[in-house]
């Protein structure tokens, strides 16, 4: 079964995010399955001829967990995108943020400077399935430094190509941009 590239063209007109820059976005977006289709059909194949046992098959199994992530992460990142309203402070999830950091304004402090870091990669709220319990952790790769046994709530870009057009060097003015446009009904949605 082959993935199928989601429309996020409502996302078009949100404050902050530039046309061009979301229309690159999705376009790199779309290259993520495209590769993910064809490298499972590639793998599907050599397991039928019987070529598992060369490098090959090896660094294409490799080369599917950077396609793959690379696919979920936009997804999940576009989707908690394009809300207006600010997170109900009464609701599920706000009970929780504050709950397992103090308060919520202390899990926006360690997530925005946790996106502020040096580097590239992705931001994510999970939830550790086992204990319910909320971490914000640095994605470095799509493919390294998910935690196991962990649900993502929230996605965060910060790759070059998620803010560099709109925003050049400014990662703050990024953050504070994503932080005004989180669909919090869509998280909300991801806890457990």
């Amino acid at each position: 079964m082959a993935y199928t590239a989601k429309d996020y063209t409502k996302l078009i007109g949100m404050e902050g995010f530039s046309e061009t820059l979301l229309k690159n976005h999705f376009t790199l977006y779309q290259g993520y399955v495209t590769n993910t289709n064809k490298v499972l059909d590639t793998l599907s194949q050599m397991l039928k001829d019987g070529k598992t046992g060369i490098p090959e098959f090896a660094e294409l199994k490799r080369r599917l967990g950077w396609e793959f992530n690379g696919m979920r992460l936009h997804e999940y990142y576009f989707e908690n995108l394009g809300g207006k309203a600010p997170l109900d402070k009464n609701g599920k999830l706000a009970k929780k943020i504050s709950g397992d950091f103090g308060s919520y304004e202390d899990w926006e402090k360690d997530f925005r400077a946790t996106g502020a870091m040096r580097g590239i990669g992705w931001i994510a709220l999970y939830q550790d399935v086992t204990n319910g319990k909320l971490i914000n952790f640095w994605i470095n790769e799509h493919d390294v430094s998910h935690p196991s046994g962990c649900n993502p709530i929230l996605i965060m870009d910060v790759f070059e190509h998620a803010f560099m057009l709109d925003y050049g060097l400014k990662k703050a003015d990024y953050i504070e941009a994503f932080f005004k446009n989180i669909n919090w009904s869509a998280v909300e949605t991801r806890l457990k």
